[in-house]
């Protein structure tokens, strides 16, 4: 302890850690997963503390062992004494396999949130923000070819190790070899298109032999719960059919779109991580992997003008607020999915989550992205008020902004009747089931609408009447309110609020890495992210410590000073 406060005078980010967080990193919470009996191994607490510090200085796991062995800052913080040797790096990746594999991926992150709204840094009441970006998976990218053949290679390398003369007895072991020894790569395929198609013919018809010989009957069970053989059948069904040609011959066949692929959602895009999916953005991003959403306090700013900068700021840096007795934004939830799950689908598990952590918020910031009528009114029933701008209208009429979009029309829900801009009622009311969500669908009679004077401004249907489909009344209502809301300049203004975490996103960037997964398969990419996070909120809360509320004053600089001495 001595020679740390010497050699540090002022502390570093480790050494606060150590004063401050001490409690955070015990091993008690990890009792489930690491047994009692056997040789005494290393703390939980302990390795918890240094992925942490790992994350908090983006270092690798042979890094991160070496700065345990000769960073005096680190050997206090982690209670070592001055002639420990440290760990072996492969600790590291021991340890987060035990984590992944019991569900514990996010002790160290809750515990230090616990900690947080004990000392009245988090609070339930407040206002919060949440974001989501790409996440790039820990494997290559494959096309469908590409994907095919390495499959094949994949299950011939795990059965060379597992069941090698079993293998022997199956293939031509030498044939098998020259194909598929160097890895399956598209620059080393033939250049020809017919040429490539025979070669995806050539790794259909391997795969299919393979899983034919593993699921004979005389194969032994276990060869087929060999997970690389069990991804084989499933690229072979979602890639390749299998149809009798005109002599009634087997014959398989890559799949188009013709014979039906797997959804988004489903299909598989590398035999070396099951979780990681193909998603695009746009027309411009498109990428494997997965994505996470950060959800952080954040608070208003004493002068209103600077919100936008201002919360920049505080999300790049350490998130501490200006003026006496404000606190730093900290991360409250991190929440990851595969690449195919949309922001609308995160948002009730994100707003749960909060809620059974005591950290629920008044008022969330989004982006268009997370918002639905249901949303929106299941979380003002829960107390949470959902500040993000809904989808407009995309009727033909509100798109072209002419003629009469739905806002035109007057609905009547006791007597269940819709009255149009030229005074007439609707025929049918009918509620019915859409993509599993309740709707009213309101019909206009052709009588009524074909002599009517503003029919080309109202429908282009070629039967010539007007159809509504409408949410029920509560639905209805909320979100015609926030379309309203949404085009005033006070809620524009509220709503600058949001734009701070894109500074959070790309502190995550900066200091941990986060768009790209450091490990394979979704369990250990949450982990990934659950101590990035951790990470983040050690380092505001260290910026807290350290300095205080942040001095917001923008510095000018030399050029600017030579200026105003110019013009005086």
């Amino acid at each position: 302890m001595v020679v740390a406060r010497a050699a540090f005078p002022k502390g570093s980010l480790a050494i606060r850690v150590r004063d401050h967080l001490a409690e955070v990193f015990a091993d008690e919470p990890f009792s489930e997963a690491f047994g009692l009996r056997g040789a005494p191994g290393l703390s939980p607490g302990v390795l918890s503390l240094v992925t942490v510090l790992q994350f908090a200085e983006d270092l690798t796991d042979r890094q991160a062992a070496a700065m345990a062995v000769r960073a005096i800052d680190w050997k206090y913080a982690l209670g070592a004494d001055l002639t420990d040797t440290g760990f072996d790096a492969s600790v590291l990746s021991k340890f987060r396999a035990r984590l992944a594999d019991n569900g514990m991926e996010r002790v160290a992150f809750d515990r230090l949130l616990e900690h947080c709204k004990d000392a009245g840094l988090v609070a339930a009441g407040g206002k919060q923000r949440t974001d989501s970006t790409h996440v790039i998976s820990a494997v290559r990218d494959l096309n469908r070819l590409e994907l095919a053949g390495e499959s094949v290679r994949a299950a011939l390398e795990a059965l060379a190790v597992a069941a090698p003369l079993w293998l022997a007895g199956q293939i031509d072991v030498t044939e098998f070899a020259d194909r598929y020894g160097p890895r399956v790569d598209g620059w080393r395929m033939p250049p020809s298109q017919t040429k490539r198609d025979r070669l995806a013919q050539v790794f259909g018809q391997d795969a299919l032999a393979l899983c034919r010989a593993a699921w004979a009957e005389d194969a032994p069970a276990w060869i087929r719960q060999i997970e690389a053989v069990h991804l084989l059948r499933q690229v072979l069904v979602q890639t390749y059919i299998i149809r009798s040609d005109s002599r009634g011959r087997q014959v398989i066949k890559k799949r188009d779109a013709d014979d039906g692929v797997p959804p988004g959602q489903l299909r598989l895009a590398s035999p070396y991580d099951t979780d990681a999916r193909w998603a695009a953005k746009g027309d411009d991003l498109f990428w494997m992997g997965y994505k996470i959403h950060l959800t952080e306090t954040c608070s208003t700013l004493p002068d209103a003008d600077a919100d936008a900068d201002a919360d920049a700021d505080a999300g790049a840096g350490a998130g501490a607020g200006a003026g006496a007795g404000r606190v730093p934004n900290l991360i409250t939830d991190v929440h990851t999915t595969d690449a195919t799950v949309p922001d609308v689908k995160a948002t009730a598990p994100i707003q749960r989550k909060l809620a059974e952590r005591g950290v629920k918020p008044a008022e969330h910031y989004l982006d268009s992205g997370y918002p639905s009528a249901d949303l929106i009114t299941k979380a003002l029933e829960q107390g949470i008020r959902m500040v993000t701008p809904v989808l407009l209208d995309r009727s033909a009429q509100a798109k072209a902004a002419e003629g009469f979009d739905k806002n035109a029309f007057t609905i009547n829900w006791k007597t269940r009747q819709v009255r149009c801009p030229a005074g007439r009622t609707s025929s049918h009311w009918n509620p019915v089931k859409q993509h599993g969500t309740d709707a009213i669908v309101i019909t206009f009679s052709v009588l009524t609408c074909r002599d009517c004077p503003f029919r080309q401004q109202c429908t282009t249907s070629k039967i010539g009447r007007r159809m509504l489909t409408l949410r029920p009344e509560e639905l209805h209502e909320n979100l015609a309110r926030a379309r309203t809301e949404q085009k005033t300049e006070t809620w524009k203004n509220k709503y600058a609020l949001r734009a701070g975490v894109e500074g959070t996103i790309n502190q995550a960037l900066d200091i941990t890495g986060i768009r790209r997964a450091r490990y394979r398969g979704l369990p250990k990419v949450r982990l990934q992210h659950a101590f990035s996070a951790t990470a983040l909120n050690v380092i505001r809360l260290d910026a807290h410590w350290a300095t205080g509320p942040l001095d917001r004053i923008r510095r000018s600089s030399r050029l600017e000073r030579l200026s105003y001495r110019l013009s005086a």
